[in-house]
Protein backbone atom coordinates (compact mmCIF):
# COMPACT_ATOMS: atom_id res chain seq x y z
CA UNK A 1 0.00 0.00 0.00
CA UNK A 2 2.93 2.61 0.74
CA UNK A 3 4.72 2.10 -2.49
CA UNK A 4 1.84 2.28 -4.20
CA UNK A 5 1.01 5.65 -2.59
CA UNK A 6 4.23 6.88 -2.84
CA UNK A 7 3.76 6.21 -6.79
CA UNK A 8 0.96 7.38 -7.11
CA UNK A 9 1.83 11.04 -5.20
CA UNK A 10 2.15 13.65 -8.09
CA UNK A 11 6.02 14.47 -8.20
CA UNK A 12 7.52 18.13 -7.93
CA UNK A 13 9.32 19.19 -11.36
CA UNK A 14 13.06 19.01 -11.88
CA UNK A 15 13.19 23.16 -11.89
CA UNK A 16 11.04 23.36 -8.55
CA UNK A 17 13.06 20.92 -7.06
CA UNK A 18 16.07 23.01 -8.15
CA UNK A 19 14.45 26.24 -7.02
CA UNK A 20 13.69 24.95 -3.62
CA UNK A 21 17.60 23.68 -3.03
CA UNK A 22 18.85 26.94 -4.59
CA UNK A 23 16.94 29.93 -3.89
CA UNK A 24 17.79 33.01 -5.61
CA UNK A 25 19.65 34.60 -2.46
CA UNK A 26 21.91 31.28 -2.46
CA UNK A 27 22.06 31.52 -5.86
CA UNK A 28 23.85 35.19 -5.62
CA UNK A 29 26.00 34.22 -2.25
CA UNK A 30 27.27 31.75 -4.54
CA UNK A 31 28.26 33.60 -7.11
CA UNK A 32 29.73 36.00 -4.81
CA UNK A 33 32.12 33.29 -3.34
CA UNK A 34 32.98 32.36 -6.92
CA UNK A 35 34.36 35.74 -7.01
CA UNK A 36 36.11 35.75 -4.38
CA UNK A 37 38.16 32.23 -5.18
CA UNK A 38 39.11 33.68 -8.15
CA UNK A 39 40.29 37.11 -6.93
CA UNK A 40 41.92 35.46 -4.45
CA UNK A 41 43.99 33.11 -7.09
CA UNK A 42 44.40 36.05 -9.39
CA UNK A 43 45.75 38.42 -6.55
CA UNK A 44 47.93 35.69 -4.76
CA UNK A 45 49.71 34.36 -7.91
CA UNK A 46 49.57 38.05 -9.57
CA UNK A 47 51.60 39.59 -6.37
CA UNK A 48 54.08 36.37 -5.68
CA UNK A 49 54.52 34.41 -8.92
CA UNK A 50 57.30 36.23 -10.01
CA UNK A 51 59.21 38.73 -7.18
CA UNK A 52 62.32 41.06 -8.30
CA UNK A 53 63.66 43.83 -7.05
CA UNK A 54 62.30 47.15 -7.84
CA UNK A 55 63.70 50.73 -6.80
CA UNK A 56 65.18 49.24 -3.22
CA UNK A 57 66.24 52.03 -1.32
CA UNK A 58 70.28 51.88 -1.03
CA UNK A 59 73.08 53.57 0.05
CA UNK A 60 76.37 54.11 -1.13
CA UNK A 61 79.78 54.66 1.41
CA UNK A 62 82.84 55.88 -0.56
CA UNK A 63 84.82 58.85 -1.30
CA UNK A 64 82.88 61.60 -2.91
CA UNK A 65 84.27 60.63 -6.55
CA UNK A 66 83.58 56.99 -6.05
CA UNK A 67 80.72 57.42 -4.45
CA UNK A 68 79.00 59.33 -7.09
CA UNK A 69 80.87 56.67 -10.00
CA UNK A 70 78.81 53.86 -7.82
CA UNK A 71 75.37 55.35 -7.78
CA UNK A 72 75.41 56.19 -11.63
CA UNK A 73 76.49 52.40 -12.34
CA UNK A 74 73.88 51.22 -9.99
CA UNK A 75 71.26 53.30 -11.64
CA UNK A 76 72.13 52.11 -14.99
CA UNK A 77 71.26 48.38 -13.79
CA UNK A 78 68.64 46.93 -16.79
CA UNK A 79 65.54 47.07 -14.69
CA UNK A 80 66.13 49.56 -11.91
CA UNK A 81 66.55 46.95 -8.88
CA UNK A 82 67.94 50.00 -6.79
CA UNK A 83 67.21 53.50 -5.29
CA UNK A 84 70.55 54.17 -4.72
CA UNK A 85 72.16 56.95 -2.86
CA UNK A 86 74.86 58.31 -2.00
CA UNK A 87 75.64 57.91 2.31
CA UNK A 88 78.09 59.76 4.48
CA UNK A 89 79.64 56.96 6.17
CA UNK A 90 79.11 53.10 7.67
CA UNK A 91 77.68 55.07 11.04
CA UNK A 92 74.95 56.71 8.67
CA UNK A 93 74.23 53.70 6.59
CA UNK A 94 73.49 51.54 9.37
CA UNK A 95 71.43 53.97 11.25
CA UNK A 96 69.79 54.27 7.96
CA UNK A 97 68.99 50.82 7.83
CA UNK A 98 67.95 50.22 11.25
CA UNK A 99 65.90 53.44 10.79
CA UNK A 100 64.50 51.95 7.89
CA UNK A 101 64.97 54.51 5.67
CA UNK A 102 67.28 52.20 3.22
CA UNK A 103 67.30 48.53 3.39
CA UNK A 104 71.12 47.83 2.07
CA UNK A 105 74.42 49.70 1.65
CA UNK A 106 77.57 49.06 0.29
CA UNK A 107 80.90 50.33 1.64
CA UNK A 108 83.51 50.28 -1.11
CA UNK A 109 87.09 50.55 0.11
CA UNK A 110 88.55 52.31 -2.55
CA UNK A 111 92.62 51.32 -0.97
CA UNK A 112 91.30 47.41 -1.83
CA UNK A 113 89.30 45.22 -3.75
CA UNK A 114 87.00 44.03 -0.96
CA UNK A 115 83.97 45.68 -0.68
CA UNK A 116 80.91 45.32 2.23
CA UNK A 117 77.61 45.14 2.06
CA UNK A 118 75.26 45.66 4.87
CA UNK A 119 71.52 44.19 4.63
CA UNK A 120 68.92 43.52 7.36
CA UNK A 121 67.27 40.10 7.62
CA UNK A 122 65.06 41.09 9.92
CA UNK A 123 63.11 43.25 7.75
CA UNK A 124 63.07 40.30 5.30
CA UNK A 125 65.10 37.05 4.42
CA UNK A 126 64.60 36.86 0.71
CA UNK A 127 65.30 40.77 0.55
CA UNK A 128 68.48 40.45 1.97
CA UNK A 129 69.81 37.46 0.08
CA UNK A 130 68.64 39.26 -3.22
CA UNK A 131 70.56 42.12 -2.46
CA UNK A 132 73.57 40.15 -1.99
CA UNK A 133 73.57 38.04 -5.50
CA UNK A 134 72.47 41.20 -6.93
CA UNK A 135 75.83 42.87 -5.29
CA UNK A 136 77.95 39.74 -5.68
CA UNK A 137 77.56 39.50 -9.15
CA UNK A 138 78.07 43.07 -9.71
CA UNK A 139 81.10 43.20 -7.68
CA UNK A 140 82.21 40.31 -9.51
CA UNK A 141 82.26 41.79 -12.99
CA UNK A 142 84.39 44.61 -11.68
CA UNK A 143 87.01 42.09 -10.65
CA UNK A 144 86.17 42.75 -6.86
CA UNK A 145 84.83 40.63 -3.63
CA UNK A 146 82.18 41.44 -1.60
CA UNK A 147 81.66 40.37 2.03
CA UNK A 148 78.01 40.78 3.38
CA UNK A 149 76.94 42.06 7.29
CA UNK A 150 73.43 41.45 8.38
CA UNK A 151 72.93 44.48 10.48
CA UNK A 152 69.62 43.60 11.83
CA UNK A 153 69.83 39.78 11.58
CA UNK A 154 66.47 37.68 11.37
CA UNK A 155 66.20 35.59 14.94
CA UNK A 156 67.68 31.75 14.14
CA UNK A 157 63.74 30.31 14.86
CA UNK A 158 62.13 33.02 12.55
CA UNK A 159 62.76 30.77 9.51
CA UNK A 160 62.84 33.22 6.14
CA UNK A 161 62.03 35.93 8.84
CA UNK A 162 57.96 35.04 8.17
CA UNK A 163 56.92 34.66 11.81
CA UNK A 164 55.75 38.36 11.99
CA UNK A 165 53.40 37.99 9.19
CA UNK A 166 52.31 34.59 10.28
CA UNK A 167 51.36 36.34 13.57
CA UNK A 168 49.72 38.99 11.84
CA UNK A 169 47.75 36.89 9.78
CA UNK A 170 46.50 35.33 12.88
CA UNK A 171 45.60 38.34 14.55
CA UNK A 172 43.55 39.29 11.13
CA UNK A 173 42.30 36.24 11.43
CA UNK A 174 40.88 36.43 14.57
CA UNK A 175 39.81 40.18 14.15
CA UNK A 176 37.22 39.17 10.62
CA UNK A 177 36.16 35.72 12.39
CA UNK A 178 35.07 36.96 15.51
CA UNK A 179 33.04 39.67 14.15
CA UNK A 180 31.73 37.36 11.54
CA UNK A 181 30.44 34.85 14.47
CA UNK A 182 28.91 37.77 16.27
CA UNK A 183 27.36 38.73 13.03
CA UNK A 184 25.79 35.25 12.15
CA UNK A 185 24.91 34.29 15.73
CA UNK A 186 22.47 37.03 15.94
CA UNK A 187 21.71 38.89 12.67
CA UNK A 188 24.42 40.41 10.40
CA UNK A 189 23.15 43.64 11.22
CA UNK A 190 22.68 44.92 15.43
CA UNK A 191 19.27 45.39 16.21
CA UNK A 192 19.83 49.05 17.62
CA UNK A 193 22.64 51.07 18.78
CA UNK A 194 23.31 49.72 22.14
CA UNK A 195 23.38 45.96 20.50
CA UNK A 196 26.52 47.65 18.53
CA UNK A 197 28.08 49.27 21.61
CA UNK A 198 28.00 46.01 23.03
CA UNK A 199 29.57 44.32 19.55
CA UNK A 200 32.50 46.52 19.70
CA UNK A 201 33.17 46.06 23.70
CA UNK A 202 32.91 42.02 23.06
CA UNK A 203 35.76 42.57 20.09
CA UNK A 204 37.66 44.79 22.59
CA UNK A 205 37.81 42.37 24.83
CA UNK A 206 38.22 39.57 22.09
CA UNK A 207 41.40 41.39 20.44
CA UNK A 208 43.16 42.74 24.34
CA UNK A 209 43.06 38.46 24.73
CA UNK A 210 44.35 37.35 21.64
CA UNK A 211 47.13 40.50 21.42
CA UNK A 212 48.46 38.87 24.26
CA UNK A 213 48.13 35.13 23.28
CA UNK A 214 49.97 35.82 20.22
CA UNK A 215 52.53 37.65 21.79
CA UNK A 216 53.58 34.89 24.36
CA UNK A 217 53.32 32.23 21.81
CA UNK A 218 55.69 34.40 19.24
CA UNK A 219 58.11 35.10 22.09
CA UNK A 220 58.31 33.19 25.60
CA UNK A 221 56.86 29.80 24.58
CA UNK A 222 58.19 29.62 20.44
CA UNK A 223 61.03 31.95 20.72
CA UNK A 224 60.22 33.02 16.83
CA UNK A 225 60.76 36.60 18.03
CA UNK A 226 62.59 38.83 19.41
CA UNK A 227 61.31 42.35 20.81
CA UNK A 228 59.08 43.65 23.90
CA UNK A 229 55.78 41.11 24.40
CA UNK A 230 53.76 44.48 25.87
CA UNK A 231 54.47 45.74 22.58
CA UNK A 232 53.86 42.90 20.31
CA UNK A 233 50.64 42.22 22.45
CA UNK A 234 49.34 46.40 22.10
CA UNK A 235 50.16 45.86 18.05
CA UNK A 236 48.14 42.53 18.10
CA UNK A 237 45.47 44.20 20.07
CA UNK A 238 45.07 47.23 17.91
CA UNK A 239 45.18 44.90 14.21
CA UNK A 240 43.01 42.51 15.46
CA UNK A 241 39.97 45.42 16.85
CA UNK A 242 40.91 47.13 13.81
CA UNK A 243 40.21 44.42 11.16
CA UNK A 244 36.92 43.35 13.68
CA UNK A 245 35.64 46.76 13.73
CA UNK A 246 35.64 46.99 10.31
CA UNK A 247 34.06 43.65 8.95
CA UNK A 248 31.40 44.60 12.05
CA UNK A 249 31.12 47.90 10.12
CA UNK A 250 30.85 46.35 6.33
CA UNK A 251 28.18 44.12 7.83
CA UNK A 252 26.41 46.89 9.25
CA UNK A 253 25.64 48.59 6.07
CA UNK A 254 25.80 45.40 3.61
CA UNK A 255 24.68 42.61 6.05
CA UNK A 256 26.08 39.29 5.64
CA UNK A 257 28.24 40.45 2.32
CA UNK A 258 30.05 42.26 4.11
CA UNK A 259 31.71 39.53 5.25
CA UNK A 260 33.44 38.70 1.94
CA UNK A 261 33.89 42.70 1.52
CA UNK A 262 36.01 42.06 4.43
CA UNK A 263 37.91 38.82 3.21
CA UNK A 264 38.27 40.73 -0.29
CA UNK A 265 39.93 43.32 1.84
CA UNK A 266 41.90 41.82 4.20
CA UNK A 267 42.91 38.13 3.11
CA UNK A 268 42.43 38.70 -0.78
CA UNK A 269 44.06 42.29 -0.92
CA UNK A 270 46.05 42.17 2.14
CA UNK A 271 47.76 39.12 3.15
CA UNK A 272 49.85 39.05 -0.75
CA UNK A 273 50.77 42.62 -0.37
CA UNK A 274 51.56 42.59 3.30
CA UNK A 275 55.30 42.40 2.25
CA UNK A 276 55.37 39.14 4.36
CA UNK A 277 56.30 36.36 1.90
CA UNK A 278 58.43 39.25 -0.36
CA UNK A 279 58.82 42.34 1.09
CA UNK A 280 57.48 45.40 -0.74
CA UNK A 281 60.48 46.23 -2.92
CA UNK A 282 59.69 42.78 -4.42
CA UNK A 283 55.95 43.26 -5.27
CA UNK A 284 54.42 44.24 -8.56
CA UNK A 285 53.48 47.77 -8.58
CA UNK A 286 49.82 47.45 -7.46
CA UNK A 287 50.38 45.87 -4.61
CA UNK A 288 53.65 47.39 -3.26
CA UNK A 289 51.01 50.42 -3.42
CA UNK A 290 48.18 48.91 -1.90
CA UNK A 291 50.07 46.81 1.39
CA UNK A 292 50.84 49.86 3.50
CA UNK A 293 47.47 50.56 3.59
CA UNK A 294 45.93 47.59 4.74
CA UNK A 295 45.98 45.87 8.18
CA UNK A 296 47.98 42.83 7.34
CA UNK A 297 50.85 45.09 5.86
CA UNK A 298 50.71 48.29 8.00
CA UNK A 299 50.93 45.17 10.92
CA UNK A 300 53.86 43.18 9.55
CA UNK A 301 55.79 46.47 8.93
CA UNK A 302 55.21 47.41 12.69
CA UNK A 303 55.99 43.46 13.90
CA UNK A 304 59.30 43.51 11.99
CA UNK A 305 59.76 47.05 13.76
CA UNK A 306 59.59 45.80 16.89
CA UNK A 307 61.12 42.50 16.46
CA UNK A 308 64.43 43.63 14.67
CA UNK A 309 64.80 47.79 14.46
CA UNK A 310 64.02 48.68 18.29
CA UNK A 311 60.85 49.88 17.32
CA UNK A 312 62.13 52.34 14.37
CA UNK A 313 59.78 54.04 11.91
CA UNK A 314 55.88 53.19 13.25
CA UNK A 315 53.87 56.22 12.77
CA UNK A 316 52.57 55.80 9.21
CA UNK A 317 51.48 52.24 10.14
CA UNK A 318 50.03 52.45 13.44
CA UNK A 319 48.10 55.62 11.88
CA UNK A 320 47.07 53.24 9.33
CA UNK A 321 45.71 50.42 12.05
CA UNK A 322 44.10 53.40 13.52
CA UNK A 323 41.91 54.86 11.28
CA UNK A 324 40.86 51.53 10.38
CA UNK A 325 40.06 51.27 13.87
CA UNK A 326 38.37 53.96 14.42
CA UNK A 327 36.71 53.80 10.90
CA UNK A 328 35.07 50.69 11.41
CA UNK A 329 33.65 51.99 14.96
CA UNK A 330 32.40 54.87 13.30
CA UNK A 331 30.58 52.85 10.60
CA UNK A 332 29.14 50.63 12.81
CA UNK A 333 27.46 52.38 15.25
CA UNK A 334 26.10 54.98 12.13
CA UNK A 335 24.86 51.57 10.34
CA UNK A 336 23.22 51.16 13.52
CA UNK A 337 21.72 54.09 14.32
CA UNK A 338 20.40 54.85 11.03
CA UNK A 339 18.75 51.14 10.74
CA UNK A 340 16.90 52.22 14.23
CA UNK A 341 15.61 55.25 13.02
CA UNK A 342 14.22 53.73 9.71
CA UNK A 343 12.39 51.46 12.05
CA UNK A 344 10.49 53.81 13.97
CA UNK A 345 10.00 55.98 11.11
Amino acid sequence: MTQTADADAPRTPFLAEVKGAVTPRATLLVIGVVALQLLFIASYVGALHNPKLKDVPFGVVAPQVAATQAVSRLEQIPGDPLDPRAVADVATARKQIMNRDIDGALVIDPRGTTDTLLVASGGGTVLAKALDTLVTTLEKAERRTVRTIDVAPASSEDFDGLSSFYLVVGWCVGGYLSASVLAISSGARPANLRRAVIRLAVMALIAIVGGIGGAVIVGPILGALPGSVCALWGLGALITFAVGAATLGLQGVFGIVGIGLAILLIVIAGNPSAGGAFPLPMLPPFWRAIGPALPPGAGTWVARSIAYFKGNDVTASLLVLSAWAVAGTAVTLAAASLRRKRETA
